[in-house]
């Protein structure tokens, strides 16, 4: 009986294992067979998105002022290079000087030789300063010459004259409010970016770092904004009118207002730094009465620049220029009193320094001032102001 009941168990075994196995198998190649199907249904990216090319419309023309910004643009580009500063910082735990990361600017190639103009704000509290030309290659700079009160500075690099490509100089005295003006920069460290406007106004007047006003200075309706400093801004031949320095923004973003330094400050400074690493001013070989001291003296409309004294031997000596003196009884008298240098009329301290940038150390100047109320004219040869 037992043996009969152990036959029959292990007969229902075999059949169940005979059918289950032949069940999962089957569900085993439908699942297959649902992944094959579900995987060829899908159809791929590329297949699913087709480009309609027909409903693009072709270029049917290019206007002219349009073509004369992009020539000008792949003209004066390759000229404009990305300049990054760095200060030197010891590491307050292992004591090893790092460069740190300080600011970036523009700025663009001047010669073959390497020399590379921007502002002096650019470089100014640095320590190292690189430039990235805009074929991508970067070198390192070397400071040549800064003069802040101008904002501009030169920096020369080591790369072959096939990788420089000098922007042609123009001229800021004849430009006219309205021109067409292109500025290329940096603006937010995005290199290679172009902007158009116009000339807004000249003649305008900024601060320079040291505090010195900037005369002539061009004012642009085209966006300069911070990164853009010491780059150029472009007439509409391509050649340099001026070195985008500052804007005036609420924001300090762009808001239409950028100001340019004339390119004709530019060309009498940028060969003074390179040739002397400074500019090198010229000098009457005065000492002036500060307008403090003539209002203390009641003079409160000077009409010129009063002399206190003159440098012995110096440029206002030889011509004949006195300052100060004493009379034979004691009592101080007025210095001379220049009214003019050149053909320029100087009515205080400030428009004489500032008529003296116009010349030389060595040009020979007619100074016209006056002496016991009388006008008279002399001819000085300027010297170099130490």
């Amino acid at each position: 009986m037992k043996a009969h009941h152990l036959i029959f168990i292990l007969g229902l075994l075999g059949i169940g294992y005979y059918f289950g196995e032949k069940y999962f198998a089957a569900k085993a190649n439908d699942t297959l067979v649902a992944v094959s199907t579900t995987e060829t249904a899908l159809p791929s990216s590329k297949s699913a998105v087709v480009p309609n090319t027909g409903n693009v419309a072709p270029v049917t023309q290019v206007f002219d002022t349009e073509k004369a910004t992009i020539e000008l643009f792949e003209s004066a580009a390759p000229s404009v290079c990305f300049i990054t500063t760095k200060v030197l910082q010891t590491n307050y735990w292992t004591r090893n000087v790092e460069e740190i990361p300080r600011g970036t600017g523009s700025g663009f190639i001047w010669d073959n030789k390497g020399h590379i103009v921007t502002n002096a704000h650019v470089i100014s509290q640095s320590n190292k300063a690189y430039v990235t030309l805009a074929d991508g290659t970067n070198w390192e700079a070397e400071v040549i010459g800064v003069e802040e009160s101008k904002d501009l500075a030169v920096l020369k690099i080591d790369a072959p004259a096939s990788k420089l490509r000098p922007l042609p100089v123009g001229t800021s005295g004849d430009l006219k409010v309205g021109q067409f003006a292109m500025a290329i920069g940096n603006p937010f460290g995005l290199d290679q970016t172009l902007t158009t406007g116009v000339v807004s106004a000249l003649g305008r007047e900024i601060k320079s770092l040291t505090g010195a006003p900037i005369r002539g200075v061009i004012q642009t309706d085209a966006a300069i904004n911070p990164g853009n400093s010491g780059g150029p801004l472009l007439d509409s031949s391509g050649r340099l009118i001026g070195v985008n320095t500052q804007i005036y923004s609420p924001s300090g973003a762009s808001a239409g207002i950028g100001f340019s330094i004339p390119v004709d400050e530019v060309n009498w400074v940028v060969p003074e730094l390179i040739a002397y690493g400074k500019v090198k001013r010229p000098t009457l070989g005065v000492a002036l009465v500060s307008e403090n001291d003539l209002l203390r003296l009641g003079i409160q409309n000077p009409g010129g620049a009063y002399i206190s004294e003159v440098v012995e031997h110096g440029p206002a000596a030889k011509a004949g220029l006195r300052g100060f003196m004493r009379s034979g009884n004691g009592n101080m008298m007025l210095g001379d009193i220049i009214v003019g240098v050149g053909d320029e009329k100087v009515a205080n301290y400030g428009e004489l320094v500032l008529s003296l940038e116009k010349y030389r150390v060595g040009d020979r100047v007619k100074v016209s001032y006056i002496r016991d109320n009388d006008k008279k004219e002399t001819i000085v040869t300027l010297g170099e102001l130490r």
